[in-house]
């Protein structure tokens, strides 16, 4: 354990304490976000992305270790285990490594060396290798020569000995890890098209060449997936001349003896027939598994900010999924989240009955008192757009529009969850149902979809599925517990992302509350079924219970530390009931930011970092982190792609982060690209270091392309 605890150490630059601290805290059955929240003393305040980093590097050396004993003990029950051979299994902490070293004892199928060494002839193959011999290798061969075994000549021995170093050549793991790490500098990728002819969304690629040192994971996916539908052809170029130089300087020991030529035109053949073919799938494997891995964080980091997207909170809401032939469907939901009304209208073609979509809606704008309008932005969003800007202006009173993603909103409308929750309305509303809910609280909603579907990022359906979901599954863990859940109105989808709380608890817990009605205080999951004390542990920091028996149970603070917060507050005057008055909120707050932090947590008996947190929460208590983020933007008129012209300065909201760039909705049809290059006056290596899905940025037109419809923007202003 301890060489893993110094390799993940040096791996994420912390210490080997902080690794040991952490790992005893998993291994004790301690969730991500309550390591991450509640145990920083321990862990030295490791960040959540930094836990899941040490989690994932954990699992895999722990893997790697047992993968090791399994290999000792197969190559043991051969009888090839050496002390030298151990050493060097023992010290290798990459798979693919430790896979390479195993390679000669893995059993084969039927090979022509396999078929060599039955006939016999596996001593021959050794004096070759070992040019140690005078006398004529026909001579030597003759010994060999056996019609039983089918060996009848002379040249057949020297052909089968060959083809048994060929393989043993191959397998050498030394010798792979040399000519890999001569194809990572060197090797190229070259793609040429599989018919020039046809156009694709692969162009760039019908004539490609690129250093693999360079190429970055967007080009590797996008490579990948032209290969798979068949418009490329691929072919790694490598260093062959560097890699059979030196092979030979290994393996050839007198260039004059009788064996030089033999092995030259053995080595040539143990790269071309078995080493290349093989060196190019696992390079091409290894390409594809780090882009995936940076498409998985791209991802993951895009997921999570559109996760904590702010809500608008206390307005009723009208959903508007666009659609032409079988209409826009309407649902109304009222400040939490309720559905109160349900309809469709044709504003769009073929029908066009603006008139008549304009009178529904304005009845239930005006019976329903809605101020806003959330516009899905699939297939007809903009001209449903278009519509509802010029009804926006024959109405009184203020009432604004907002585009919402509604990737994946198909995926929930047609799901097991959304059957349950609306049993009696059609599927086609329950989009509209979505969208409006998406705007109201977007993480409430979003949990409820297969992260996948989300729809931010790039090639997720390419990439490992298992891993992308698990990824994922941590970021929404993480959003989720990050904000705090209100037990009271949370389903079950919200509530089964809390750390310690699975999907069965999570239906228990609104069963329970069904059934006895509100909880009024944390320790009341305790009698949830199947929610034990170590569950409790998890999850009782996260949960919220707004208008409850406590007050610090709006808070994050953790039940662990209710006796520190209560005479925190004494110390200063204040009881946990003046948490609830608004007028002393402002009282509260001003005594806490003049504590000193190391004085009175050592007064109280308490970790420096745990008080701090304590401190933050009781200055704001039941406050929403996100509410400090940009809301979005909120719009009454339209903006067509025809009135775009270069030079004009717009404000948009970054819908897509990707490698190359990100995608902005500056109000048009399609969202507008800021390319990397354009993103910044300096240079930047990655486009997450400027911008983050949601943001709200200022853009300028730099090109536009109306045949393609297509927008270049710069955020150089």
């Amino acid at each position: 354990m301890e060489k893993i605890f110094k390799k993940i150490a040096e791996e994420l630059n912390i210490r080997e304490t902080q690794v040991e601290a952490t790992v005893k805290l998993i291994d004790d059955g301690n969730t991500i976000p309550f390591i991450a929240r509640y145990r920083k003393e321990v862990t030295g305040n490791l960040s959540d992305e930094t836990l899941r980093e040490l989690d994932e590097r954990l699992k895999y050396l722990r893997n790697l270790e047992a993968r090791k004993e399994e290999i000792i003990r197969l190559i043991d029950e051969q009888g090839k285990l050496t002390d030298e051979l151990t050493i060097k299994i023992a010290s290798t902490m990459i798979l693919s490594e430790l896979e390479d070293i195993y390679r000669p004892f893995r059993p084969k199928k039927r090979t022509k060396a396999t078929i060599a060494k039955e006939k016999g002839l596996e001593p021959l193959s050794q004096i070759i290798y070992l040019q140690m011999e005078k006398r004529s290798i026909y001579e030597i061969a003759k010994e060999y020569i056996n019609e039983e075994k089918g060996v009848s000549n002379e040249d057949e021995a020297i052909a089968g000995a060959l083809d048994i170093i060929a393989e043993n050549i191959a397998d050498d793991a030394d010798y792979r890890k040399k000519i890999k790490s001569f194809c990572f500098r060197e090797a190229v990728i070259s793609t040429k098209a599989t018919k020039e002819e046809e156009k694709s969304a692969y162009d760039m690629y019908y004539d490609f060449q690129e250093g693999i040192l360079k190429i970055p994971s967007h080009r590797i996916l996008a490579i990948n997936r032209g290969e798979k539908e068949e418009f490329l052809k691929v072919k790694l170029e490598k260093p062959e001349e560097k890699i059979i130089d030196y092979l030979k300087k290994q393996i050839i020991r007198d260039y004059k003896s009788q064996f030089a030529e033999l092995l030259e035109n053995t080595i040539l053949d143990s790269y071309k027939r078995l080493i290349e073919p093989s060196i190019e799938r696992e390079i091409r494997n290894d390409l594809t598994e780090k882009a995936e891995e940076k498409a998985i964080k791209v991802f993951g980091k895009n997921a999570k900010q559109l996760l904590m997207q702010p809500p608008i909170k206390n307005m009723t809401v009208m959903g508007f999924d666009p659609a032409y032939r079988t209409g826009c469907k309407i649902a109304v939901i009222d400040k939490t989240g309720k559905l109160l009304a349900t309809t469709t209208v044709y504003p769009t073609e073929p029908q066009n009955d603006v008139d008549g979509a304009k009178k529904v809606l304005k009845d239930l704008i005006n019976k329903f008192h809605i101020n806003m309008i959330a516009i899905g932005n699939g297939t007809a969003s903009r001209e449903s757009e278009m519509f509802v800007s010029d009804m926006i202006k024959e109405i009184d009173g203020e009432i604004y529009y907002a585009i919402v993603s509604e990737a994946g909103a198909s995926v929930y409308s047609a799901s097991k969850l959304a059957t349950e929750e609306y049993p009696d309305i059609n599927v086609s509303l329950r989009g509209a149902i979505s969208i409006a809910r998406r705007l109201q609280d977007p993480l409430s909603e979003l949990v409820k979809i297969d992260p996948k579907a989300i729809g931010v990022g790039q090639y997720q359906h390419d990439v490992n599925q298992k891993r992308l979901s698990e990824s994922l599954t941590g970021v929404v863990e993480d959003a989720v517990n990050s904000v705090g859940v209100d037990v009271n109105t949370a389903t079950p989808s919200l509530l089964s992302y809390v750390s310690g709380i699975n999907m069965t608890i999570a239906k228990n817990i609104v069963n329970y509350r069904d059934e006895n009605g509100e909880l009024k205080q944390r320790k009341e999951l305790l009698k949830v079924p199947k929610l034990g004390p170590s569950a409790f542990k998890q999850c009782a920091g996260f949960i919220r219970i707004f208008d409850g028996k406590n007050a610090l149970e709006v808070t994050a603070v953790h039940p662990e530390s209710y006796e520190v917060a209560e005479k925190l507050l004494t110390k200063l005057g204040y009881s946990v009931e003046n948490l609830k008055e608004k007028s002393k909120l402002e009282e509260i707050k001003n005594a806490l930011s003049k504590i000193d932090v190391s004085k009175t947590a050592e007064e109280l008996n308490v970790g420096s970092l745990t008080l701090k947190d304590i401190i933050e929460e009781l200055s704001k208590p039941g406050r929403d982190p996100r509410e400090s983020l940009p809301k979005p933007i909120l719009r009454s008129d339209v903006l067509k792609f025809d009135d775009l012209q270069e030079g004009m300065e717009l404000t948009g909201t970054v819908r897509n982060v990707i490698d190359f760039g990100a995608f902005v909705d500056i109000g048009v049809k399609h969202d507008g690209l800021v390319h990397i290059s354009e993103m910044a006056d300096r240079y930047i290596k990655n486009p997450s270091e400027v911008v983050s899905v949601g943001d709200i940025v200022k853009v300028k037109v730099i090109g536009i392309d109306r045949e393609k419809q297509k927008v270049k923007l710069s955020m150089k202003l």
